[in-house]
C-alpha cells in the first residue's frame, strides 16, 4: 500500500509525519497540549484512536477511520468498536457497512481533509507562537493501512517504544506524550483503551508485551524511519 493513498472509511491506519527539513514540531509543553487539543477537535469525530506518540520532530498515530454512516455529521464524538481474533485475523471494524454508491464516491475525502485541517491549524498556531513562516510538516502526511491484529499489536508496541528508540526516555513510563500511560490508567479517556487491551487479552499482558524486546522487522513498512 502506498504511504500517500487516500484514507478510506472503515479502515485502520498508521498515520505519521515529521517536521519539514527535520524542523522541530514541539518546543514546549504548550505545543504538545495544543496539538492534542486540535486532534480532539478535528480527528475524534471521524476516527477511533488506539495509540499515539508525540516526539520533538515527529509523531505516530494508530487510528481507525469510522464508517461514513457513523461519522458524526456535526463533528462531535461517535463510537465504534473492534473485533478480536487470532494473530493473523484480518483487522476489521464491527458494525461497519461496505461502501457503495455515494459513500464510495466520498471514500477518503472527509478523513484526509480532517487531518489536513489538524496539521494546518497547528502550523498556524506554531508559526504565530514561535515567530516563523512557511510550512511546518512534510507533505503529504504518511499513512499505511494496518490489516492484521499481529500488525496492530506490533505497531502499538513500536509507537510506545519510540521515545526510548530515539533516546528521549530510558523507559516508556518516563515519556508523558504517548498513549501508554493512558492505556494502563483507569481515568476516563476518548482513547479506545478497552479495544486496545482486548488485543492483548488484558492489562497485565499488555504491560508484559511492552516489557520484552521485540523483532519489528516484519512491520518495517509501517515505520517512519528507514
Amino acid at each position: 500500500m502506498s504511504a500517500t493513498e487516500k484514507l478510506e472509511y472503515g479502515r485502520t491506519y498508521h498515520i505519521y509525519n515529521r517536521g519539514i527539513n527535520s524542523t522541530d514540531l514541539f518546543l514546549c509543553r504548550g505545543d504538545y497540549e495544543r496539538f492534542l487539543d486540535l486532534y480532539a477537535k478535528y480527528i475524534h469525530p471521524i476516527a477511533d484512536t488506539y495509540a499515539w506518540v508525540l516526539l520533538k520532530n515527529h509523531f505516530h498515530i494508530l487510528a481507525g477511520i469510522r464508517d461514513l454512516s457513523v461519522c458524526d455529521k456535526d463533528l462531535s464524538v461517535c463510537e465504534a468498536a473492534d473485533s478480536v481474533g487470532s494473530d493473523d485475523t484480518p483487522l476489521t471494524l464491527t458494525g461497519l457497512k461496505t461502501l457503495s454508491g455515494r459513500d464510495k464516491d466520498l471514500s477518503g475525502q472527509c478523513p484526509s481533509r480532517q487531518f489536513s485541517h489538524l496539521f494546518n491549524a497547528y502550523a498556524r498556531y506554531f508559526n504565530i507562537k514561535h515567530g516563523r513562516h512557511g510550512g511546518l510538516f512534510e507533505t503529504p502526511f504518511k499513512r499505511v493501512r494496518v490489516n492484521t491484529e499481529k500488525y496492530f499489536r506490533r505497531l502499538v508496541y513500536y509507537i510506545h517504544h519510540n521515545p526510548v528508540k530515539h533516546g528521549f526516555a530510558e523507559h516508556i513510563l518516563d515519556w508523558g506524550w504517548s498513549s501508554y500511560l493512558t492505556i494502563i490508567s483507569v481515568k476516563p479517556t476518548r482513547l479506545c483503551r478497552e479495544t486496545v487491551l482486548g488485543y492483548f487479552d488484558d492489562a497485565a499482558n499488555f504491560k508484559a508485551y511492552h516489557q520484552r524486546e521485540r523483532d519489528l522487522s516484519d512491520i518495517v513498512d509501517l515505520m517512519l524511519e528507514s
